[in-house]
């Protein structure tokens, strides 16, 4: 039972995703987008805290539960760059998307190889995560609150969660072909 209330968690974050997305091509969305945006962030929470306290791990669920990050991460950053008409933020999301995508494939080689381990998460990993969602809590805040100063604050730590990600990726890579 527990099981199943942690992957509901995970999957609700990918309609949160969409809904947010919604929200952001609507000019007067930014306050809900930015509110719902921290409830997919408590589901993140608390879907990994009931799954390690009561062992309520699945195979499905490892493998949504990153994927449902991901996607709530790329439409906030797609939706962000049409709102904003920024091609800072567009081109960023892609080399996050591009380097997502590589990874997955790093994956799936070395899942097929036995040796998993090349491309463990890392805790700079998590940190990348961490860092590409305070990025988006700042845009957010930013859009909600009518303070533009927070987007020149975006922009600068979308850029050091770039360089973050390309570094995890690097790290992936080096450790598959080595």
């Amino acid at each position: 039972m527990i099981t199943k209330i942690v992957n509901i968690l995970t999957i609700l974050r990918v309609f949160l995703a969409l809904i947010i997305f919604g929200l952001l091509m609507n000019k007067g969305g930014y306050l809900l987008a930015l509110i719902l945006f921290f409830l997919a962030g408590m589901s993140d929470y608390f879907d990994g805290y009931f799954a390690r306290k009561y062992n309520a791990t699945s195979q499905l669920g490892e493998i949504l539960d990153p994927i449902a990050d991901k996607i709530l991460i790329l439409f906030i950053f797609f939706a962000l760059s049409v709102n904003l008409n920024s091609y800072l933020i567009a081109f960023m999301g892609s080399i996050i998307v591009a380097r997502e995508i590589w990874v997955s494939a790093l994956r799936d080689h070395n899942a097929r190889n036995y040796k998993s381990d090349a491309t463990k998460v890392t805790y700079l990993a998590k940190i990348k995560t961490a860092v590409q969602l305070f990025t988006i809590t700042i845009y957010l805040f930013g859009l909600a609150f009518n303070m533009m100063l927070f987007i020149v604050l975006g922009d600068i730590f979308i850029i050091i969660a770039s360089l973050i990600t390309i570094y995890t990726g690097y790290i992936y890579t080096v450790n598959t072909f080595k």
